[in-house]
């Protein structure tokens, strides 16, 4: 009887777009090559950790392994020294190096044994994967290699000290230590010294880093990682949403610059550190720097590759951030299943563009309230007026929300990274409608056109016509939105406050300039805001464990009802929320300084519970059933714990609306173009009547109907997963076009095998 060659089966499988139902792991492939870092068909950078299986009878020194009809035998050894090596069988692993780009054969032969080999294919370190054709302009850092920003990383060492004045990490000099290094014991029981190695280096013409505990002096590699590692991994986020043309700085800290820097108060990644977690960090995940869900998820991707082939396997990954950082976990762990297990939010949003018409709306609002010379005869409005109309307290929260956010992603002219407007006739450097329309726009629907695509010959404005091309598409509209329909219906405003407003609020064009119509949108945009998951409607991630943590907000635009738009979008697609904790404390906007800390203590110990659950019900029923029992909603103190539910949260934090949902939009805000009907007299229920001639100036401001929340919005849908942005010939595929199915036997090394059905997606 032959004997045949079989794959390691090490690990889940990450990155999979494909469906499955059943919960149960697929059976063993045998004669098989298997890569372990990533999808197979998504490797970067020229090298993939790659494992065979050899069953008994077969002696590992007659195997011969090629890739590309390269001989790379050399590269593997006879065990694997990871998480995983639960089955006895013996594993060669090994680093395989110099992939050509593009597709190559690995195999792997032994007499007497069938051959097994694997396509693998390799894309640049510098990208794209699959967000796409990359921006023509970027200004690399002035140490890189060549236009791709590449350059050899470099280490350096970091340590905690023993002073609990000082929460942060400090340099560490191998050649002087520090007197002070504090000690560390992990969840895996080892004690060590509190030694952290910090890995900084470019993929995807960005900055990325890799912390992990580390003893100066000894070996790590991927087959034999140095013990007190945890095979665990912690992503940080930043805040915000902008576009930059250069490469920036990974964000580490919890609060994203919000609670920074806090005596006393140790932040989570460095207790992730302690705990013997590995922290990853890219500059692209931060979506102040890069408002791009395509990008978050691949240079995440390429990061966890790089860990994977240099560090060692991984058992589940962790995000946190706030603000920004919750938009970019939200966001990937929807449309890019596997990426993220779990996700620990804060100051949260579920997605940029919801909250980006909401911030529209206080745009046009601000111009129409605060200029009184835009006021009909007779008409004035209060201060409460206009934040009722609002739907906040006051009308600073729309101040705040406009000059701190909406402007500054929006406009095409303002000042981001990689650009200079000082340059004269450089077409290369920053846009000027006047001077420069050619120029490199700041908005982010231009850093976005992949994804929404480009606007339409029929829309375009004089600059899009003068160089020949639309701009990034507009992805909302406000035709058809009555503004102020719930404080008419209230008597709180007059009929002709209502008709004043919607005659005269008008819209902006794609330079944010004002204009007398309203936004009309671009229809492709809106429907490819939804579709690449842009817009969240939360419809994959009823396999992601979450614990979002928030307090009351001080007019700083995050107030705790973003965090309920998730919780209505997963109850409609799920018909529950227990896959989430909503924690509501008294500190501004993050409810305790010491819950981002607690939040990965217990998210931690509910993965593992899911890890350990060996049953065979779905992913998503193990997600919920594994929630430990004291990781419950929280109300303000830990003493309400047990006697708060999310209809408590909502009254205790009050609860607050925006313009869409006083126009009668629903409760979870995720229509940015409605669909129409005939605007009905009967319909707005105002206590006051119309005179014939505001009746006539209503009518005459929406010809073609009003808004019928009853209905989806136009262009309304669920996110497709894992899209890829390049066509098959040459240039952009905007709107995305799906991966093709997961190739077998890849990317088995990122998660552990009870997360599989999640990756599958």
């Amino acid at each position: 009887m032959s004997v045949r060659l079989i794959v390691a089966t090490l690990l889940g499988t990450l990155l999979v777009p494909l469906h499955q139902e059943a919960a149960s792991p697929a059976p063993v492939p045998r004669r098989r090559v298997e890569v372990l870092s990533n999808r197979a068909d998504l490797v970067s950078g020229g090298d993939a950790l790659v494992a065979v299986r050899v069953p008994k009878g077969i002696r590992a020194r007659t195997v011969t392994i090629t890739a590309g009809g390269r001989d790379v035998t050399k590269h593997f050894s006879g065990h694997f020294s990871g998480h995983f090596s639960r089955t006895g069988a013996r594993t060669l692993t090994g680093l395989v190096t110099r992939l050509r780009l593009g597709t190559s054969t690995i195999r792997a032969t032994a007499p007497g044994a069938r051959r097994g080999s694997i396509e693998v294919t390799n894309h640049p370190n510098g990208g794209p994967v699959f967000s796409g054709p990359q921006t023509r302009h970027y200004r690399c850092q002035e140490t890189a290699r060549d236009r791709a920003c590449n350059q050899p990383a470099r280490y350096d060492y970091l340590y905690r000290s023993t002073s609990p004045l000082q929460t942060a990490l400090q340099p560490y000099d191998l050649d002087d230590p520090p007197s002070d290094v504090a000690t560390t014991t992990t969840d895996t029981g080892r004690t060590v010294p509190f030694v952290v190695r910090r890995e900084q280096g470019f993929q995807d013409r960005d900055r990325y880093t890799i912390l992990t505990l580390f003893r100066p002096g000894r070996d790590w590699t991927a087959t034999r990682p140095q013990r007190q590692w945890n095979h665990k991994l912690l992503v940080t986020h930043g805040g915000g949403c902008g576009s930059s043309y250069a490469p920036g700085e990974p964000p580490l800290a919890d609060y994203s610059g919000t609670f920074d820097g806090i005596p006393g108060a140790t932040p989570s990644f460095v207790t992730a550190l302690g705990k013997g977690f590995a922290v990853l960090s890219t500059a692209l995940d931060n979506t102040g720097h890069n408002c791009n869900v395509a990008l978050n998820a691949e240079s995440v991707m390429m990061a966890k590759e790089r860990l994977v082939e240099r560090y060692g396997t991984l058992r589940y990954t962790i995000g946190t951030g706030c603000s920004g950082g919750s938009i970019a976990q939200h966001t990937v762990a929807n449309a890019y299943p596997g990426i993220y297990q779990g996700l620990i939010t804060t100051c949260s949003y579920p997605d940029t563009f919801t909250a980006g018409a909401q911030f529209a709306d206080y745009h046009l609002l601000r111009r129409y309230f605060e200029d009184p010379s835009r006021w009909g005869p007779g008409v004035l409005w209060l201060p409460t007026q206009m934040a009722q109309v609002e739907g906040h307290l006051s009308h600073l929260n729309a101040v705040v929300a406009d000059e701190g956010l909406f402007k500054a992603a929006l406009d095409p002219e303002h000042d981001c990274s990689g650009t200079d407007a000082t340059v004269p006739g450089d077409v290369s450097t920053r846009y000027d409608d006047a001077t420069n329309p050619a120029g490199v726009r700041c908005s982010v629907l231009d850093l976005l056109v992949n994804q929404l695509g480009p606007r339409p010959k029929q829309a375009w404005g004089p600059e899009e016509s003068e160089v020949g091309r639309g701009f990034g598409g507009i992805p909302f509209a406000n035709t058809g939105v009555l503004y102020g329909l719930s404080a008419l219906r209230a008597g709180a405003i007059t009929p002709a406050q209502f008709v004043d407003l919607n005659a005269s609020i008008g819209g902006i064009d794609v330079d944010s300039r004002p204009t007398a119509e309203r936004i009309a949108g671009d229809p492709a945009s809106i429907a490819n805001a939804y579709r690449t998951g842009l817009i969240n409607e939360a419809n994959h991630l009823d396999e992601v464990a979450m614990i979002n943590h928030g307090g009351p907000d001080p007019g700083l635009a995050h107030d705790y009802a973003h965090a309920f738009w998730t919780e209505e979008r997963l109850q409609a697609d799920q018909g529950h929320t227990d896959n989430r904790a909503m924690w509501f404390g008294p500190v501004p906007l993050i409810g305790s300084l010491t819950w981002a800390t607690e939040a990965l203590t217990k998210m931690d110990a509910w993965l593992s519970a899911i890890e350990a659950d060996r049953s065979r019900r779905p992913l998503a029923r193990k997600v919920v059933a594994d929630r430990p029992a004291d990781l419950t909603d929280r109300c303000v103190v830990d003493a309400l714990g047990p006697l708060c539910d999310v209809k408590e949260l909502q009254v205790l934090q009050t609860r607050l609306s925006t313009p869409r949902q006083e126009a009668g939009g629903p409760l979870a805000n995720d229509i940015v173009a409605c669909s129409l009907k005939p605007l009905d007299r009967a319909d707005l229920g105002s206590p006051l009547p119309f005179t014939a001639a505001q009746w006539d100036r209503l009518a005459a401001v929406f010809p073609d109907g009003v808004c019928d929340w009853s209905q989806p919005g136009r262009g309304q849908g669920p996110a497709h997963t894992w899209l890829r942005y390049d066509a098959r010939g040459d240039g952009p595929a905007y709107g995305g076009r799906e991966l093709r199915p997961l190739p077998a036997r890849s990317a088995t090394g990122v998660v552990s095998p009870s997360f599989r059905p999640m990756l599958r997606r």
